[in-house]
């Protein structure tokens, strides 16, 4: 019988839920709910002499040093899309088998997305706060209507994202890191360099993968191209966008607002600039939390699991280097 071990569980998913059952027909599991897994020495207690470990929270953090120290290792399940707190280069030359759930989450977070979208353009959370104190605001609104989105990697969820733009009547254009000009269509969008969103979209999404490339994807020079009137909305990763950048473009009016599920440090500290400015949307980093995401992503990182132990391992991001 497999060992399993859950060392990130906090907040707790996992504990009592039916992957968790799922998990138990496997092998011994063990499941840490306490907050500390973004200790690198507590991590490593955590995981022990587990050969399989289930990945909840990206605030835990799988380097080279962590599988170092954790030589029976053998597979990281990944409950998410995300892989970027994982040294995949290290894995795969430590011999260990990375799987992500990809798609899982992506409905929801197109969703929320759009939701951000929305809620910047039409500032409601400043009209709800503002007719709640018992006044009546009535200033102008943007509609999007007619207006340019422009999304940035078309992958389940930027596709997705495309699809609701469409239904709101946006003019959708689509970029891709793969140039798959042809599944950009496929979304309803039109395919575009990466300058020619930045110059005419009214809206802006993030939906990148987070890599030493996209790491400050947008940066001061990218920021500056945008029209004054445009919005920024990311559900991706936080380090996405430069945040001192974008900080400097929201408070000085070089953009109209800004939609933030994602951020640099998480949670987001009191001191955090961007929590000052009124012309931004926030989100806890919460695009995906629904119950029926939660429920089958867990379901299929367990699969993962099962698929590994009999020697099929499927969503495989990294396969260990013979």
């Amino acid at each position: 019988m497999a060992q399993i071990v859950v060392p990130d569980d906090f907040p707790s998913v996992f504990e009592g839920s039916a992957a968790h059952a799922r998990a138990r027909e496997l092998g011994e599991v063990q499941v840490f709910t306490p907050r500390g897994a973004d200790d690198p020495d507590e991590l490593i207690r955590r995981i022990g002499d587990a050969p399989v470990a289930i990945n909840i929270r990206a605030h835990a953090r799988f380097n080279d040093r962590v599988f170092v120290a954790c030589p029976r290792l053998k597979m990281v399940s990944v409950w998410g899309t995300g892989t970027d707190n994982i040294d995949l280069h290290a894995a795969g030359m430590r011999g260990i088998t990375v799987c992500n759930t990809p798609g899982v989450n992506a409905f929801a977070v197109a969703e929320h997305t759009i939701s951000l979208m929305l809620a910047v353009a039409r500032k409601i959370p400043a009209i709800d706060r503002e007719v709640k104190a018992g006044r009546w605001p009535r200033e102008m609104l943007t509609q999007l209507l007619g207006k340019t989105l422009g999304v940035f990697g078309m992958g389940t969820i930027g596709a997705r994202v495309a699809t609701l733009g469409k239904a709101l009547g946006m003019h959708v254009l689509g970029w891709s890191a793969m140039g798959d000009a042809g599944r950009i269509r496929a979304a309803g969008a039109e395919p575009a360099t990466k300058d020619q969103i930045l110059s005419t979209a009214d809206v802006i999404s993030l939906h990148v993968r987070l890599s030493t490339e996209t790491r400050g994807f947008l940066a001061r020079k990218e920021l500056a191209m945008l029209k004054p009137s445009a919005i920024v909305v990311n559900t991706g990763r936080g380090a996405l966008i430069d945040r001192d950048a974008l900080v400097a473009a929201l408070r000085d009016g070089a953009i109209a607002g800004a939609g933030l599920d994602v951020f640099h440090q998480e949670p987001v500290q009191p001191d955090e600039p961007i929590l000052a400015l009124p012309n931004v949307v926030l989100s806890p980093h919460n695009a995906g939390q629904t119950p029926e995401v939660i429920r089958d992503g867990l379901l299929r990182a367990v699969a993962n699991v099962e698929g590994f132990l009999r020697g099929g391992a499927m969503d495989l991001v990294v396969a260990p280097v013979r």
